[in-house]
């Protein structure tokens, strides 16, 4: 059985730490800044992992160490681990945004680095240890970390897919547009129908059966057959009416996201061959009206 320590125990290094004992890895170390987490954690593993509070750590002699704190402490932890890791050891991040190469000097040092970045929203360490099963996962760094990182994350029942190191910035940009940008952005609409009377909470149950519904279409069909409504059909007149309420009702920065994002679905409406007249009005007033707003 293989032996792993966890550094940060978070909601990624929580749900990591209840999937990869399920999966049967020796979770073995816990290392954390604040107990509560850990504490809760390693009552649900068995046999309990050895609980390490940061500043005390000190040689670890696992097959797996997973970095798995905030971004900008991944180098320092790298740095520190540099002094005494072992150089058969293998060494994970779960950072979207930052490469391998911030461990570059355990790579130095021998040992096999990379990062595995679960591609699913974790916002509790126990319902993102059931989760994990069935996501992709970003896997990248050097030619064995992949290697043993693919293996790894089919036994957590994960997809794998591998990325280019330099273009991990640009993969996490897709992420965070594709989860983080869509809660604000239906906080953007929730705003607007709030204006028409309902409240936040009420508006947000009114809109997330249309919500499923889109995620569903665009599951099962190329974004510019999912695409529907009033840019789809290049409605001028019920463009020049959102506008016009828009305009009335909230705030300059939701009637610029509209726009913006109008923008894009012409794009789409037009490989729906919509007619070319009017997506060329729509995209003109569009153009007047991002002026006026900014």
């Amino acid at each position: 059985m293989q032996s792993v320590s966890i550094i940060g125990i978070g909601r990624i290094g929580g749900a990591l730490a209840l999937a990869l004992s399920r999966a049967g890895y020796n979770v073995e170390n816990l290392i954390y800044r604040t107990p509560g987490n850990a504490e809760e954690i390693a009552h649900l593993i068995s046999p309990p992992p050895r609980l390490i509070p940061f500043h005390e750590l000190d040689a670890l002699t696992t097959d797996f160490i997973f970095i798995t704190s905030a971004d900008p402490e991944i180098e320092l932890i790298s740095q520190q681990l540099a002094s005494f890791a072992s150089s058969d050891t293998c060494v994970f991040h779960t950072s979207g945004s930052q490469s391998s190469d911030v461990l570059s000097g355990l790579a130095d040092r021998g040992c096999i680095t990379g990062s595995i970045h679960p591609l699913i929203s974790v916002s509790d360490p126990f319902m993102g240890g059931e989760r994990l099963a069935g996501s992709y996962f970003c896997v990248e760094g050097s030619k064995a970390a992949v290697a043993i990182a693919n293996d790894l994350v089919k036994k957590l029942k994960g997809i794998p897919f591998a990325i280019e190191t330099r273009l991990k910035p640009l993969y996490h940009a897709s992420a965070v547009t594709a989860s983080g940008h869509l809660v604000a952005l239906i906080d953007v609409a929730i705003e607007m129908l709030s204006k028409c009377g309902l409240n936040s909470a009420e508006a947000k149950q009114v809109l997330i059966p249309l919500i499923r519904s889109t995620v569903e279409n665009v599951e099962n069909q190329s974004t510019d057959q999912a695409l529907t409504g009033t840019f789809a059909r290049a409605d001028t007149g019920a463009f020049e009416r959102h506008i016009a309420a828009l305009k009335e009702n909230v705030s300059s920065q939701a009637r610029q996201i509209y726009l913006e994002l109008g923008e894009r679905s012409l794009l789409l409406a037009e490989m729906q061959s919509a007619s070319g007249e009017d997506v060329e009005k729509i995209r003109n007033a569009i153009s007047i009206a991002k002026s006026i707003t900014k």
